[in-house]
């Protein structure tokens, strides 16, 4: 549409947020911040997306038109493993001062060249300003043959004291999703999205297609920048790697924890059976089949958001193996 002053109004094509957009270093994700909460608790937890289905609920939405009526929605089964935390690491203004490992398990050593042990440390000498676990995934579990990942974690607390106390209390146990998470709680999913390899102009960057009369390409930007300055641009889109990129999902909800099965017939495709506990999360979440999600304590919670755990009155079990 034209302006009064006789300019078109032409806004750019696709975000530059996230540019440049290269590969992720590595298939699933770092975690660099985590919300300041009392609780003495893990502020996120790993799982392997397993597939999605949809099921029904009762709106319990403040503000909703469908409040108190039963609504279908789609969802996304998150299988959660245990994890073992295989130690502690303490920081003093964002550097690491020291470490305290537990007994390296079979499948970390896989992962860990030289098997760490335990080493005798003074905490009082320390006087640490941050304190992280170090976790460890058990992929045997699920049935994927892969290594373990390793990873940190924050964890919550009033103070550093009860928060030391607490890692040292779960150093070398394994920790469960519900020791985390309850139902009807709010996260961040961070994730690595799917790979879709080396896409063009219009894919990639949504660059309208030109007229059927252009004489050269059609699925090409129109100019790459003016005479002056002499350079191309880097917001100009170009065709480059898309996909297979760390990506966060804000305020996803979780619908339900449980190890009640409620694999469809024949298995999530591309996945298999569900052999532990796993979490329902409201709608979509990045990455592919298999690949480590993990999920956050959200970090900036919806004002409006419900509370208490929803009311689920039906999960899809149908078989996907026709989709």
């Amino acid at each position: 549409m034209g302006t009064s002053s006789g300019k078109g109004h032409k806004p750019r094509r696709g975000s530059l947020a996230y540019s440049p957009r290269k590969r992720a270093k590595r298939i699933y994700p770092r975690i660099g911040s985590w919300p300041k909460i009392e609780d003495c608790k893990l502020l996120d937890f790993p799982g392997y997306k397993a597939g999605m289905t949809h099921i029904l609920k009762i709106d319990d939405r403040k503000h909703a038109i469908t409040k108190g009526k039963e609504v279908q929605i789609p969802a996304t089964i998150v299988e959660t493993p245990p994890i073992y935390i295989a130690g502690v690491r303490f920081y003093r203004d964002g550097k690491v001062l020291t470490e305290i490992w537990a007994d390296v398990t079979k499948d970390m050593e896989r992962k860990i060249c030289k098997p760490k042990k335990k080493r005798d440390v003074k905490i009082d000498d320390l006087d640490p300003d941050d304190v992280r676990v170090i976790a460890s995934t058990v992929p045997r579990k699920v049935g994927i043959k892969k290594k373990p990942e390793i990873m940190e974690i924050g964890v919550g607390g009033k103070s550093i004291e009860e928060r030391v106390k607490y890692c040292m209390s779960i150093l070398g146990k394994e920790i469960s999703v519900k020791d985390v998470f309850r139902d009807g709680e709010y996260i961040d999913v961070v994730a690595v999205t799917k790979g879709k390899g080396f896409q063009g102009q219009v894919k990639r960057w949504g660059v309208k297609i030109q007229n059927r009369k252009t004489n050269d390409a059609r699925r090409h930007v129109g100019s790459i920048g003016p005479w002056k300055p002499r350079r191309t641009m880097w917001t100009v889109p170009m065709a480059g790697q898309m996909g297979y990129q760390t990506r966060t999902e804000y305020n996803k909800r979780i619908l339900k924890i449980d190890s009640e099965d409620i694999t469809p017939k024949g298995g999530f495709l591309n996945y298999g059976v569900l052999r532990n506990e796993y979490v329902i999360v409201k709608g979509s979440i990045p990455g592919s089949k298999k690949r480590l999600v993990r999920m956050r304590v959200a970090i900036r919670k919806p004002i409006h958001a419900p509370e208490g755990a929803p009311q689920i009155t039906f999960i899809s079990t149908k078989s996907q193996q026709g989709v």
